[in-house]
């Protein structure tokens, strides 16, 4: 581990690194729009700027302000934090602070990833502050706090064992004095939790196991030893309702993920479910599973996005989730209650719901050792990037994959320590396994594409579609001057009016977009950023039109 600063630099800045991010500074984020203090912006994950400067009129005169690179040759899903004009962000082995003006580096911080771990997704997601503290969740399972002044490090635990097979690839949330967190395992049947660590020493303050064990409440939702490899693993950060003090998490697959044979009959609680839990003491209070017996790898790893709005004609407290499977939901965030469900794309595996949110699964749709036709495909509707809700348009926005399906076949499955544990087969049909020699040598819709869309939450239905050629691993913003910002695999950087999905402007990246763009501004002037490729790129409007625009906020 080594840490490097331009000494000078930093003696100039001090008074710029100072962060000082206390709760209550992040319970009232939407107090200092100029800052993004947490992952999803907020506590709620709305992912929505009160940044107003730019707007439709000027967004196409948008230029790039400059880049910062990674130390990696891999896709970046990175959202950065910016505390009072300073950015904080990374990659899987460097953490760095820089001017968020200029992108001058002020300080890095480097972890030596250990180089006897193969991770199947090595990627990190961003940063937690708390005080002046970062926290860091390293692929190789530290969990390390490093001074957001000068990048020397405080303390450094161990949380997850890779060898085991785990990483870590959240980015923190941090509520009070307590840093949650869990990790993840790429079908190698590790059982994964949600733990709470103290933010001045690093000392587990508790922990939720996202698989239960014989005897304890749901346990028996698993056949005979199938839960001591049953995975579940944590891939993306929750979210946090003060009123209720719950936090938020979704959960992933079972284990092996594409045979349910070893773990059947049985819905493998607590997969595929969003858990909500006493921030303070980590008990369960109320779960949902969207997928129960999942054997086509649906993450519920989604982000949970907490709204307050008008149901059926009375004030309610909600919770938006687009998840993998296909369908949106709105359920009751303090109860779990299941209000709606609606699929947003084109799903053949779900019939309907019954009182209490069940989905009852279609005759037929298991898994098959000859190969077995799913919409939506393995990938999902949806999946870990983050959506929008905006409360000036009151729409959800989601990146999702329209037309989207694959052929899923199993095999039969052993745990092994480390080796993956999967199940997943090749379809025995021949014409499911090669493409016909007449194929078109393009790409049509009804193959499949990318799009940004907008959901009245109230409804599930959908107002607009923007369409891509490509799929979309993008997440999206959206602004107070009716904004919306996404990406996608083809390159593409681009704007969309929030109320119509009419392209406002587009910038060709020249690699994938893969990371949530998000919003700052420093001294009354707004900039966006985003991560494409191996790199953060930072936007905003030309120097006059910023002056101009600052001044007639005045």
């Amino acid at each position: 581990m080594k840490r490097s600063m331009l000494a000078l630099l930093l003696l100039a800045s001090a008074s710029l690194l100072n962060a000082q991010v206390t709760y209550d500074r992040m319970l009232h984020a939407d107090h200092e729009p100029q800052n993004w203090l947490t992952y999803g912006g907020d506590y709620a994950s709305h992912r929505y700027s009160k940044l107003s400067q730019i707007t439709k009129k000027n967004v196409g005169t948008l230029q790039l302000k400059w880049v910062h690179p990674f130390r990696t040759l891999q896709k970046t899903e990175n959202t950065p934090l910016v505390v009072d004009g300073i950015m904080y962000l990374g990659d899987t082995s460097q953490i760095s602070a820089v001017d968020a003006v200029s992108g001058r580096v002020y300080w890095t911080y480097n972890h030596t990833v250990d180089p006897r771990g193969v991770f199947v997704l090595p990627m990190f997601k961003g940063l937690a502050i708390s005080g002046n503290r970062l926290f860091w969740a390293t692929l190789d399972g530290h969990l390390i706090a490093v001074d957001a002044k000068d990048g020397h490090p405080l303390w450094d635990k161990v949380i997850a064992v890779w060898q085991k097979g785990y990483q870590l690839n959240v980015a923190p949330l941090v509520v009070k004095n307590k840093v949650i967190l869990g990790p993840a395992t790429n079908e190698e049947g590790a059982n994964c939790w949600v733990s709470a660590y103290d933010v001045e020493t690093g000392e587990e303050l508790w922990r939720f196991d996202a698989v239960p064990k014989p005897g304890e409440e749901h346990g028996d939702t698993w056949k005979g030893d199938s839960w001591t490899h049953g995975g579940a693993p944590i891939w993306v950060t929750g979210s946090y309702d003060p009123e209720t003090n719950l936090t938020y998490w979704g959960t992933g697959n079972p284990n092996p993920g594409w045979n349910g044979d070893v773990r059947s009959p049985g819905d493998n609680l607590y997969s595929d479910s969003v858990v909500a839990l006493d921030t303070d003491t980590g008990k369960l209070k109320w779960f949902y599973q969207f997928t129960p017996n999942d054997e086509f790898d649906w993450d519920s790893v989604q982000v949970p996005v907490l709204v307050d709005m008008d149901w059926k004609g009375k004030p309610r407290k909600v919770m938006l989730w687009a998840n993998r499977n296909g369908f949106f939901y709105v359920l009751d965030r303090a109860t779990g209650e299941f209000l709606h469900g609606s699929a947003f794309v084109k799903q053949n595996w779900n019939v309907g719901f019954d009182a209490k949110g069940r989905p009852t699964k279609a005759s037929g749709h298991v898994a098959t050792y000859e190969g077995t036709y799913i919409e939506p495909g393995v990938q999902g509707g949806t999946n870990w990037y983050s959506p929008s809700y905006s409360p000036r348009t009151g729409m959800f926005y989601i990146s999702t994959w329209q037309n989207y399906s694959a052929i899923s076949a199993k095999v039969d499955a052993t745990w092994k320590e480390g080796e993956r544990y999967t199940g997943a087969g090749r379809p025995k049909k021949p014409d499911w396994t090669r493409t016909p020699p007449n194929a078109p040598l393009f790409k049509k819709e009804s193959d499949g594409y990318g799009a940004v869309i907008a959901l009245d939450p109230k409804t599930g239905e959908k107002k607009w579609e923007f369409k891509m050629v490509d799929y979309t691993d993008a997440g999206v913003l959206s602004t107070a001057s009716d904004l919306v910002f996404s990406g996608g695999k083809e390159g593409n950087f681009f704007t969309l009016d929030a109320k119509t999905g009419e392209s406002l402007w587009n910038v060709g990246m020249g690699a994938t977009v893969a990371g949530g763009p998000m919003s700052y501004s420093v001294d009354g002037k707004q900039y966006v950023a985003v991560c494409a490729g191996s790199s953060l790129y930072v936007f905003g409007l030309p120097e006059k039109t910023m002056v101009q625009a600052k001044q007639n906020a005045r």
